[in-house]
Protein backbone atom coordinates (compact mmCIF):
# COMPACT_ATOMS: atom_id res chain seq x y z
CA UNK A 1 0.00 0.00 0.00
CA UNK A 2 1.47 3.36 -1.00
CA UNK A 3 1.70 6.41 1.22
CA UNK A 4 -0.95 7.95 -1.03
CA UNK A 5 -3.39 5.09 -0.39
CA UNK A 6 -2.69 5.06 3.34
CA UNK A 7 -3.57 8.69 4.00
CA UNK A 8 -6.65 10.68 3.11
CA UNK A 9 -6.00 14.18 1.80
CA UNK A 10 -2.28 13.59 1.25
CA UNK A 11 -0.12 16.33 -0.25
CA UNK A 12 2.61 15.82 -2.85
CA UNK A 13 5.39 17.93 -4.37
CA UNK A 14 7.04 17.12 -7.70
CA UNK A 15 10.19 19.15 -8.29
CA UNK A 16 11.16 19.53 -11.95
CA UNK A 17 7.74 18.77 -13.42
CA UNK A 18 7.83 20.70 -16.69
CA UNK A 19 8.50 17.64 -18.85
CA UNK A 20 9.82 14.08 -18.90
CA UNK A 21 9.56 11.94 -15.78
CA UNK A 22 8.45 14.84 -13.56
CA UNK A 23 5.50 15.66 -15.81
CA UNK A 24 4.70 11.95 -15.96
CA UNK A 25 4.49 11.82 -12.16
CA UNK A 26 2.12 14.79 -12.11
CA UNK A 27 -0.18 13.19 -14.71
CA UNK A 28 -0.25 9.91 -12.79
CA UNK A 29 -0.78 11.47 -9.37
CA UNK A 30 -3.64 13.63 -10.64
CA UNK A 31 -5.62 10.39 -10.97
CA UNK A 32 -5.15 9.56 -7.26
CA UNK A 33 -8.32 10.40 -5.36
CA UNK A 34 -6.56 10.43 -1.99
CA UNK A 35 -4.31 13.32 -2.97
CA UNK A 36 -5.61 16.69 -1.86
CA UNK A 37 -2.87 18.87 -3.36
CA UNK A 38 -0.09 18.39 -5.87
CA UNK A 39 2.55 21.09 -6.03
CA UNK A 40 4.69 21.04 -9.16
CA UNK A 41 7.72 23.20 -9.90
CA UNK A 42 9.17 24.30 -13.21
CA UNK A 43 12.16 26.46 -14.13
CA UNK A 44 11.18 27.78 -17.56
CA UNK A 45 7.54 28.61 -18.33
CA UNK A 46 8.15 28.22 -22.08
CA UNK A 47 9.12 24.59 -21.53
CA UNK A 48 6.25 23.94 -19.10
CA UNK A 49 3.22 24.71 -21.27
CA UNK A 50 1.71 21.22 -20.89
CA UNK A 51 2.15 21.29 -17.11
CA UNK A 52 0.64 24.77 -16.81
CA UNK A 53 -2.31 23.75 -18.98
CA UNK A 54 -2.99 20.90 -16.56
CA UNK A 55 -3.33 23.46 -13.78
CA UNK A 56 -6.30 24.99 -15.62
CA UNK A 57 -7.92 21.58 -15.89
CA UNK A 58 -7.23 20.59 -12.26
CA UNK A 59 -7.35 24.00 -10.59
CA UNK A 60 -8.51 22.65 -7.22
CA UNK A 61 -5.76 20.05 -7.02
CA UNK A 62 -2.66 21.19 -8.95
CA UNK A 63 -0.53 24.22 -8.09
CA UNK A 64 2.36 25.06 -10.43
CA UNK A 65 5.23 27.10 -9.03
CA UNK A 66 8.30 28.58 -10.77
CA UNK A 67 11.55 27.56 -9.08
CA UNK A 68 15.20 27.22 -10.07
CA UNK A 69 16.73 24.48 -7.92
CA UNK A 70 20.16 26.10 -8.18
CA UNK A 71 18.91 29.19 -6.31
CA UNK A 72 18.45 28.58 -2.59
CA UNK A 73 16.38 31.75 -2.23
CA UNK A 74 13.87 30.35 -4.72
CA UNK A 75 13.70 26.99 -2.93
CA UNK A 76 13.07 28.78 0.35
CA UNK A 77 10.38 31.01 -1.17
CA UNK A 78 8.63 28.05 -2.81
CA UNK A 79 8.57 26.02 0.41
CA UNK A 80 7.29 29.08 2.27
CA UNK A 81 4.50 29.48 -0.30
CA UNK A 82 3.50 25.83 0.09
CA UNK A 83 3.59 26.22 3.89
CA UNK A 84 0.98 28.98 3.74
CA UNK A 85 -1.46 26.47 2.23
CA UNK A 86 -0.60 23.13 3.90
CA UNK A 87 1.29 22.18 7.04
CA UNK A 88 2.59 18.80 5.85
CA UNK A 89 3.79 16.93 2.78
CA UNK A 90 3.55 13.17 2.32
CA UNK A 91 5.34 12.59 -0.97
CA UNK A 92 8.14 14.65 -2.49
CA UNK A 93 9.94 13.53 -5.66
CA UNK A 94 12.87 15.55 -6.96
CA UNK A 95 13.11 14.91 -10.71
CA UNK A 96 15.57 17.67 -11.61
CA UNK A 97 18.68 16.53 -13.43
CA UNK A 98 21.06 17.59 -16.18
CA UNK A 99 23.18 15.48 -18.54
CA UNK A 100 23.65 17.83 -21.48
CA UNK A 101 22.83 21.48 -22.07
CA UNK A 102 24.20 23.43 -25.04
CA UNK A 103 27.98 23.10 -24.89
CA UNK A 104 27.70 21.01 -21.72
CA UNK A 105 28.14 17.40 -22.80
CA UNK A 106 29.25 14.22 -20.98
CA UNK A 107 33.03 14.00 -20.97
CA UNK A 108 34.61 11.04 -22.77
CA UNK A 109 38.07 11.72 -21.37
CA UNK A 110 39.95 13.83 -18.84
CA UNK A 111 40.91 16.22 -21.66
CA UNK A 112 37.29 17.38 -21.88
CA UNK A 113 36.84 18.29 -18.22
CA UNK A 114 36.46 21.95 -17.26
CA UNK A 115 35.53 23.44 -13.92
CA UNK A 116 32.50 25.45 -15.10
CA UNK A 117 30.79 22.33 -16.45
CA UNK A 118 31.58 20.37 -13.29
CA UNK A 119 30.12 23.14 -11.14
CA UNK A 120 26.97 23.15 -13.27
CA UNK A 121 26.56 19.36 -12.92
CA UNK A 122 26.92 19.57 -9.15
CA UNK A 123 24.64 22.61 -8.78
CA UNK A 124 21.76 20.90 -10.58
CA UNK A 125 22.24 17.20 -9.83
CA UNK A 126 23.57 17.28 -6.26
CA UNK A 127 23.36 20.55 -4.34
CA UNK A 128 19.76 21.25 -5.31
CA UNK A 129 18.62 17.99 -3.73
CA UNK A 130 20.25 18.62 -0.37
CA UNK A 131 18.96 22.21 -0.32
CA UNK A 132 15.47 20.80 -0.79
CA UNK A 133 16.09 18.49 2.17
CA UNK A 134 17.17 21.49 4.24
CA UNK A 135 14.12 23.63 3.53
CA UNK A 136 11.47 20.88 3.43
CA UNK A 137 12.19 19.64 6.96
CA UNK A 138 9.32 21.54 8.64
CA UNK A 139 6.78 19.98 6.24
CA UNK A 140 8.05 16.48 7.08
CA UNK A 141 7.79 16.93 10.86
CA UNK A 142 4.45 15.22 11.34
CA UNK A 143 3.25 11.85 12.55
CA UNK A 144 2.10 10.40 9.23
CA UNK A 145 4.32 8.36 6.89
CA UNK A 146 6.06 10.43 4.22
CA UNK A 147 8.63 9.90 1.48
CA UNK A 148 11.36 12.09 0.01
CA UNK A 149 12.74 10.56 -3.18
CA UNK A 150 15.36 11.94 -5.57
CA UNK A 151 15.87 10.64 -9.08
CA UNK A 152 19.47 9.52 -9.26
CA UNK A 153 21.12 7.21 -11.82
CA UNK A 154 22.82 3.83 -11.79
CA UNK A 155 25.74 5.52 -13.52
CA UNK A 156 26.32 7.35 -10.23
CA UNK A 157 27.17 4.04 -8.53
CA UNK A 158 30.90 3.92 -7.80
CA UNK A 159 30.81 0.15 -7.33
CA UNK A 160 29.07 -0.38 -10.67
CA UNK A 161 31.42 1.86 -12.70
CA UNK A 162 33.07 -0.38 -15.32
CA UNK A 163 33.22 1.90 -18.35
CA UNK A 164 34.56 5.24 -17.06
CA UNK A 165 33.83 8.54 -18.79
CA UNK A 166 30.97 10.93 -18.05
CA UNK A 167 32.95 12.35 -15.13
CA UNK A 168 30.68 15.22 -14.13
CA UNK A 169 27.40 13.33 -14.41
CA UNK A 170 28.71 10.26 -12.60
CA UNK A 171 30.28 12.27 -9.79
CA UNK A 172 27.30 14.58 -9.31
CA UNK A 173 24.88 11.66 -9.04
CA UNK A 174 27.24 9.90 -6.62
CA UNK A 175 27.26 13.12 -4.58
CA UNK A 176 23.45 13.20 -4.63
CA UNK A 177 23.42 9.65 -3.27
CA UNK A 178 25.75 10.65 -0.43
CA UNK A 179 23.74 13.78 0.34
CA UNK A 180 20.53 11.74 0.58
CA UNK A 181 22.16 8.97 2.63
CA UNK A 182 23.36 11.60 5.09
CA UNK A 183 19.99 13.36 5.06
CA UNK A 184 18.30 10.06 5.91
CA UNK A 185 20.44 9.74 9.03
CA UNK A 186 19.59 13.25 10.25
CA UNK A 187 15.92 12.89 9.29
CA UNK A 188 15.72 9.70 11.37
CA UNK A 189 16.15 11.97 14.38
CA UNK A 190 14.36 15.12 13.23
CA UNK A 191 11.66 13.74 10.91
CA UNK A 192 11.43 10.07 11.93
CA UNK A 193 8.41 9.29 9.76
CA UNK A 194 10.26 10.28 6.58
CA UNK A 195 11.76 7.67 4.25
CA UNK A 196 14.56 9.16 2.14
CA UNK A 197 15.67 7.29 -1.00
CA UNK A 198 17.41 7.77 -4.33
CA UNK A 199 15.92 6.05 -7.38
CA UNK A 200 17.37 4.88 -10.70
CA UNK A 201 14.61 5.17 -13.32
CA UNK A 202 16.26 3.15 -16.07
CA UNK A 203 16.86 4.65 -19.51
CA UNK A 204 13.70 6.62 -20.21
CA UNK A 205 12.65 8.15 -23.53
CA UNK A 206 13.09 11.82 -22.57
CA UNK A 207 15.06 14.81 -23.80
CA UNK A 208 17.79 13.95 -21.28
CA UNK A 209 18.52 10.55 -22.83
CA UNK A 210 17.56 11.30 -26.45
CA UNK A 211 21.09 11.95 -27.81
CA UNK A 212 22.33 8.69 -26.25
CA UNK A 213 19.57 6.24 -27.18
CA UNK A 214 21.15 4.78 -30.34
CA UNK A 215 22.79 1.82 -28.61
CA UNK A 216 19.99 1.17 -26.10
CA UNK A 217 18.03 -2.04 -26.86
CA UNK A 218 14.34 -1.21 -27.47
CA UNK A 219 13.24 -3.31 -24.49
CA UNK A 220 15.51 -1.24 -22.21
CA UNK A 221 14.28 2.16 -23.39
CA UNK A 222 11.22 2.87 -21.25
CA UNK A 223 8.38 5.20 -22.17
CA UNK A 224 7.78 7.81 -19.45
CA UNK A 225 4.50 6.20 -18.39
CA UNK A 226 6.22 2.87 -17.72
CA UNK A 227 9.04 4.51 -15.77
CA UNK A 228 6.59 6.43 -13.59
CA UNK A 229 4.53 3.31 -12.86
CA UNK A 230 7.63 1.31 -11.97
CA UNK A 231 9.01 3.99 -9.65
CA UNK A 232 5.63 4.50 -7.96
CA UNK A 233 5.55 0.73 -7.37
CA UNK A 234 8.99 0.94 -5.72
CA UNK A 235 7.82 3.88 -3.59
CA UNK A 236 4.67 1.98 -2.62
CA UNK A 237 6.75 -0.85 -1.17
CA UNK A 238 9.20 1.26 0.84
CA UNK A 239 9.53 0.51 4.54
CA UNK A 240 11.12 2.67 7.27
CA UNK A 241 14.26 0.53 7.24
CA UNK A 242 14.75 1.40 3.53
CA UNK A 243 15.52 5.03 4.33
CA UNK A 244 18.92 6.05 3.03
CA UNK A 245 19.03 3.35 0.32
CA UNK A 246 19.52 3.49 -3.46
CA UNK A 247 16.93 1.56 -5.51
CA UNK A 248 16.62 0.62 -9.15
CA UNK A 249 13.35 0.80 -11.09
CA UNK A 250 12.70 -2.89 -10.42
CA UNK A 251 12.99 -2.51 -6.64
CA UNK A 252 16.48 -4.00 -6.36
CA UNK A 253 19.11 -2.24 -4.24
CA UNK A 254 22.03 -0.71 -6.12
CA UNK A 255 25.65 -0.64 -4.87
CA UNK A 256 27.10 2.68 -3.79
Amino acid sequence: MSVIEEINNANALIVGASQGIGLGFVKSLLQENNLAKIYATYRNANAATELISLQSEYSQKLVCLPMDITQESEISATVEKISTEVDKLHLVINCVGILHEGELQPEKSLRQINSENLIRYFQVNSIGGVLLAKHLQPLFKHKEKNIFACISAKIGSIGDNRLGGWYGYRASKAALNMFMRTTAIEYSRRCPKTIVVTLHPGTTDTNLSQPFQRNVPPEKLFPVERTVKQLLDVIANLKPEDSGEFFSWDGSRLPW
